[in-house]
């Protein structure tokens, strides 16, 4: 969880800055971010923010990957989305956060004063419709998470290989930082399942298994047709 405490002593460099300007026209949210934002560090498995928490600040991942998630009524865990190096996260449409993020393995986090980027926006045209184009993205993300939950186990599988390879910066060649339980309670199926499907995806010569977190997209149109 990142206390006051914690963000008093992590902006007490910023603070003693002249104030961020914004972008230039054309320019990015994400270097809006970085203007105004302190980086912290996150150890493997350290809480970010929790479900219900104020959502005071706006995060950018900076090194590392995160990912959010929620305890359902049964003690079940449901991730909702991982968060890779350049990606913003924690932006909410309400005052508290929906889900509680954590950092997967080391991690170096940008985090921004909520309340200072949305007062940069209502006063800078260009930076409220990347603030706006963030958000759709975001939404986008869920929506596209929730039809791959109405699919088939192997689906499901197959769409979570292509997602990260979309998002990977060496495309069919992924090393994913995530576990195989992390990938299971991302798509709502067992380990056992994940594991069994990665199986069958490489005896078929859809992908090559070089590790268990390193995984070679050998047939993109195969995965493709199989996606559902």
């Amino acid at each position: 969880m990142l206390t006051h405490t914690a963000i008093r002593t992590g902006y007490r460099e910023v603070a003693n800055n002249p104030a961020p300007r914004a972008p230039m026209p054309g320019g990015s949210i994400v270097t809006t971010i970085d203007l105004m934002g302190a980086t912290m560090p996150y150890g493997r498995d350290s809480e970010i923010y929790g479900e219900g928490e104020p959502a005071d600040y706006v995060y950018k991942v900076v090194a590392g990957a995160v990912r959010t998630y929620k305890v359902l009524a049964d003690g079940r865990r449901q991730i909702g989305s991982f968060y890779f190096t350049g990606d913003i996260f924690g932006l909410e449409t309400g005052e508290n956060h929906s889900f509680s993020a954590e950092a997967i393995s080391d991690a170096k986090i940008l985090v921004v004063v909520r309340k200072a980027l949305l007062s940069l926006a209502t006063r800078d045209s260009e930076v409220a419709r990347q603030l706006w184009s963030v958000m759709g993205q975001e939404l986008k993300r869920v929506q596209d998470h929730i039809l791959v939950l109405i699919k088939t186990a192997k689906e499901r599988v197959v769409s979570f290989l292509l997602e990260m390879a979309e998002r990977h910066p060496n495309g069919n060649d992924i090393v994913l930082p995530m576990s195989r339980q992390d990938i299971a309670d991302y798509l709502g199926i067992t380990i056992e399942t994940v594991s069994r499907t990665l199986t069958e995806l490489e005896n078929c010569a859809s992908i090559k298994l070089a590790s268990a977190r390193h995984i070679v997209l050998r047939n993109r149109r195969a995965l493709g047709l199989l996606n559902g």
